[in-house]
């Protein structure tokens, strides 16, 4: 059987110190049992399963709400003081004593339950019963502190060396990340003198393509410039050749035909004759002469033209 002991003061009597005990087997709401003491006099009673159901009922209460509301008014009384009131009224012809417990609210109360108490005839037995329950209560609750403290101390102690291995961590992580820290360091050196030696290697190789580039393109149009002038000095060499070669051919054959196609005479002047033969046929000196006054302007033409070879494929090279 669990029991509880409080300490209440009823309405009627602000100043008055009673101690109510209450007592149950399994739960609150199968029955309890009350006992009331001023230490003069005692009072006992019993509030059976029936009883509670009926207050319950009577004030439109769930049956678990209720019974939660008498356990914080009977059994956490101090702890919900101020919310709950009691009313002590003593028979003295009987010697009996109606108890009755009420809950507070904002503009009045309404009564939770009452009962009826008989007073107990030897009180003595009763403060007997109160001390020794207040001792075994106290006995568990300084068994309940020392363990409490024991534990506290393991826990202190725990907590002591669990700091002492943390702050060691502590230290070896420090050590390692600066260990961690050169060695990044390092390496990242490194690599950073890697890029650069491939960034370097990188931009030689681009610089000697472009060069390799520019001279394969200026031999090209070297030999392009070469090709166009050999082909231009061929052809003008042609032509300043066959003019003259086909203007003499022709005035022989003008000759010939002329020759052909007179009659036969007779020359009594040998010497005529023989002037005739020899004698160039006319027209043929001046051709040669034009001819050959031709030759030496077409010999300066092509030396003009090699002279300016070299500007010409330095301007394309540039230019490329």
């Amino acid at each position: 059987m669990e029991k509880t002991l409080n300490r209440i003061h009823p309405v009627s009597d602000p100043e008055a110190t009673y101690f109510l005990q209450v007592s149950w087997e399994k739960d609150l709401g199968a029955g309890f049992g009350l006992l009331l003491s001023d230490c003069q006099c005692a009072w006992t009673g019993k509030v059976s399963e029936a009883d509670i159901s009926r207050e319950a009922a009577d004030i439109e209460m769930d049956r678990e709400k209720y019974v939660d509301e008498l356990r914080k008014a009977l059994i956490a009384a101090e702890e919900s003081a101020g919310k709950y009131n009691f009313v002590i009224s003593r028979d003295e012809q009987s010697k009996a004593c109606h108890f009755s417990y009420e809950r507070n609210l904002k503009d009045g109360s309404f009564r939770l339950g009452s009962l009826k108490l008989q007073e107990v005839p030897s009180p003595a037995e009763v403060l007997k019963e109160l001390i020794g329950h207040c001792l075994d209560s106290l006995g568990k609750l300084q068994a309940k502190t020392e363990h409490l403290q024991r534990e506290n101390e393991r826990l202190f102690s725990s907590w002591s060396d669990v700091e002492k291995r943390l702050e060691k961590c502590v230290e070896a992580k420090e050590e390692l990340e600066a260990d961690l820290y050169s060695r990044f360091v390092l390496v990242l050196n490194e690599k950073k003198a890697k890029i650069r030696n491939l960034q370097k290697l990188l931009s030689e190789a681009r610089e000697s393509a472009v060069d390799a580039k520019c001279s394969r393109d200026s031999i090209a149009t070297t030999q392009m410039v070469i090709k166009k002038e050999n082909n231009y000095d061929a052809s003008t060499d042609e032509e300043s050749e066959n003019p003259a070669g086909a203007s003499l051919p022709s005035a022989l054959e003008r000759k010939d035909s002329s020759l052909l196609a007179s009659p036969d005479l007779v020359d009594p002047a040998p010497r005529r004759k023989r002037r005739q033969r020899t004698t160039k046929p006319a027209g043929t000196g001046a051709k040669v002469a034009a001819y050959e006054a031709e030759q030496p302007a077409q010999e300066n033409t092509t030396l003009e033209r090699q002279r300016r070879m070299p500007d010409m494929h330095l301007h394309l090279f540039c230019s490329a």
